[in-house]
């Protein structure tokens, strides 16, 4: 006799219960996604899940000297071209006159 969806909900809690299991909760942006769908689909990987769990064991498995450099979050360079440093120039000097600063 099939299981009422009540008994599979029970099955399924007590299974997590026993496994010690933890739903943990990921907000990503578009590009966060696609780099996950990317290492997906060149491992076979159809499940996210397995994905993030299969990376984060790896990572872990590299221990600190590997894994750390992989944890640093990507610094951004920005660097202003000359033309645009004289327009912001030119910008704060015209402000500082329309407001009656004399600062530099």
């Amino acid at each position: 006799m099939a299981l009422t969806q009540q008994q599979r909900d029970e099955k399924r809690r007590a299974k997590a219960e026993r496994l010690q299991e933890e739903d943990l909760r990921l907000k990503v942006r578009p590009g966060t996604k696609q780099a996950l769908l990317e290492l997906m689909e060149w491992a076979g990987i159809e499940e996210q899940g397995e994905a993030m769990t299969l990376m984060i064991h790896h990572l872990h498995g590299l221990g600190p000297g590997g894994a750390l450099p992989l944890l640093e979050p990507p610094h951004h360079e920005i660097t202003v071209s000359p033309s645009v440093a004289r327009k912001l120039e030119l910008f704060k000097a015209r402000e500082n006159r329309r407001l009656g600063c004399d600062i530099e």
